[in-house]
Formats: C-alpha cells, structure tokens, sequence
C-alpha cells in the first residue's frame, strides 16, 4: 500500500473533502506515525476562514495518538511499534522561550495540521503542515511523546487539549480554596479545566455554558466540588447590555471569583465574567474571542486584576498531564463523547459546527 486517506483543506474552498494521498515517507529526522486516533477541534473551520492554515491543500489535525511505523536514519530514540502522541508545537528548541519552558511563544510556533499565526510561512510549518486526521502522520522525533501502556490511544489523542487546560490553570496562579469560574464549560477544554479542578485545589466552581441542561451535564465531572452553573439562555434577554452575566456570577460569588477560565469565543461574556473577580483575581483567556476588552485601566488598578492571555499549553504541561495519567490521578476516557471511523470524518466536523448535541471530546479512529 502506497496511498492512504486523509481529510484535506484545499486553497479557496471551505469544503473539506476526504483525498487520497500518498503515504508520507520519513526524512532523515522524522518517525511516520500510524495513526489510532486523531482528535477533533471545534475551532479548525473558524481557522481555516480566518485564513490561519498557511500552507494549502494540507490534511487538518493537530492532535493525533498510535504507533511508529517507519523511522529515519538519523533517529535512535525510538523505534518500530513504539506507542507516541504527536505534541503539534513546532518550534526552535533554542531560542529564550524555548529554553525556558515556553515554547509556544516561540518566533517559530506553528501547529502541525493545524495553524500558522504569522503572515509568513515558517519553515518548519511549510516541511510540517499536514496532520493527523489521515491514516500516517510525519513528524520531526522531537515532537513524539511515548504513551505508556496504561494510557488509549483515544485519550493521549487529547492530551494536548488537556493540556491546554492545565495551562490555562497555571496561568490562574491559584491558592488553595479559591473560587473559579468557567466559561463555555461545555466544551473540549472546558470540560477538562472542571475534571482537572479537584488537582489545583479549587473548592467552588461555577461553569458558564449556553444551554442549562448541558452545562449542568458538565458539572459532574467536578467530583466532590461545591458547583453552581450559569445557563445563558436563561439569563435576561438583554444580558449582553446590561450586564446580567456580572450580576448572576456575583450572587453565586458575592466575594467575588480568584479567577475567571476563558474559552469563549465571541461575545461579551468576557468582558463580564471579568467583572465577577475579587480583588487580585486573574482572567485567563484562551478562547479567541475578538470582541475588544473595552475594560478603562483604572479598574483594573484599583482591583488589582490580571489579564492574561495564553494561546497554548508547552511541552511540560503535556508531559505532566501524561504522567498523571499513567498513575492513575486523573482519569479522561469519560470526557470523549464521540468516535468516528476515518470515513466519517467530514461528518464528524459538520456536527462539530451544528453543536446539535453536547460534544465534548471528539475523536476520529483510521
């Protein structure tokens, strides 16, 4: 077999399509990884209008799982049948960032199957654009992480979202205890920032959804944490002017929130949830949301409140989250609601698109 199927994005089209194509062969640097399962992002149809996929046609997915099939002669760190993820960061490796644990920051960060978030093609992205939704995956070695036994190849396909959310937490700088909300807690990262809860000490969560019985479907997974939910369509119908997203955050929250976990993608709900911390509290925003955050200085110097912004997890995050998964301290196989088989695939993202039905983790199985 010298072909295989891989679902593509082609130049001036919106359309993504199934192609068949031929199978990637290694340089000298590289594994070829046969794909198990690949991890579907909510996001990638906004990217691709938004014109963030750099390189067309390529085949999409930037998170993928499964096993080496061919390595490169210049690789001796892994070997056939050897259980990888892919981590999708490209990166330098020796710039500032890089060398201090930062590495999506790094001038050269592009996503495998995914994004490139400059004007100019890198040129690591340009060798390494196409993914993971296929049934091979050709990577630079550096990038495969080993998946211990214990692990599926469905869950470490969502490591990277999982990560992210780990991130997002850090970023939080959270003391034991605090108050947290969640916004668009109904999806991938917002339902793994609520399972990943319970190890940052959060003792209060509220999550922030669209639709009452989904998000409420979400707060089960925060275990034994004190939980409240936000449904916005339950909210007044003039919310979005006259602020009712802060007013029912802060009578769930009348101290106020230490940090609000953004992932909402448009709207004002932003801009609002901010206004539910406490004094000192941090919003955290990974959402994408291109709203300005009409916020005047002074309140944020008179709350002493933080901003951050963070657009991916590293390299450690991942490989923590790994660990935390091979000993058993977090669990994930729950958070993937659904499986498609390869020739599903462009299926599998028009219900993303729809959210006719809540979907948390996605995932697609060559």
């Amino acid at each position: 077999m010298t072909t295989m199927l891989a679902l593509r994005a082609h130049r001036d089209s919106t359309v993504l399509v199934l192609d068949e194509v031929p199978i990637p062969e290694p340089g000298p640097l590289d594994v070829v990884v046969k794909v198990a399962a690949a991890g579907l992002a909510p996001g990638m149809m906004r990217l691709l209008a938004m014109g963030a996929f750099k390189h067309l046609p390529t085949t999409l997915g930037h998170e993928a799982a499964g096993t080496i099939a061919a390595v490169g002669g210049q690789v001796h760190d892994f070997g056939i049948g050897d259980r990888v993820r892919v981590h999708p960061n490209l990166n330098c490796g020796r710039c500032a960032y890089c060398r201090s644990g930062r590495d999506m920051m790094c001038r050269e960060y592009a996503m495998v199957g995914h994004a490139s978030f400059d004007a100019v093609v890198k040129p690591l992205y340009d060798e390494y654009h196409n993914g993971g939704i296929a049934e091979y995956v050709r990577i630079p070695h550096w990038l495969a992480d080993r998946v211990p036994d214990s692990v599926s190849f469905d869950v470490a396909a969502k490591v990277h979202d999982i990560a992210n959310a780990v991130n997002a937490l850090k970023c939080a700088d959270l003391r034991a205890g605090s108050t947290v909300v969640v916004t668009a807690a109904t999806g991938t990262m917002g339902t793994a920032t609520v399972r990943l809860a319970e190890h940052f000490g959060i003792a209060h969560l509220v999550l922030v959804g669209r639709d009452a019985e989904r998000v409420s479907s979400v707060a089960r997974l925060a275990g034994r944490i004190s939980t409240d939910v936000v449904a916005l369509d339950e909210l007044a119908g003039d919310w979005a002017a006259t602020g009712g997203l802060t007013r029912r955050l802060r009578e769930l929250a009348p101290a106020g929130a230490q940090a609000v976990i953004d992932y909402i993608p448009d709207g004002p709900a932003t801009v609002q949830a901010m206004g539910a911390l406490a004094p000192g509290g941090t919003l955290v925003h990974m959402g994408g949301n291109t709203n300005p955050v009409q916020v005047p200085a002074i309140a944020l110097m008179v709350n002493c409140s933080r901003f951050v912004g963070t657009r991916a997890c590293t390299r450690t995050d991942a490989q923590e989250v790994l660990r935390l998964l091979e000993t058993g301290a977090l669990t994930a196989d729950d958070l993937i609601t659904h499986r498609f088989p390869l020739t599903d695939a462009v299926k599998a993202v028009d219900l993303l698109q729809q959210r006719a039905e809540p979907m948390w983790m996605t995932v697609v199985n060559p």
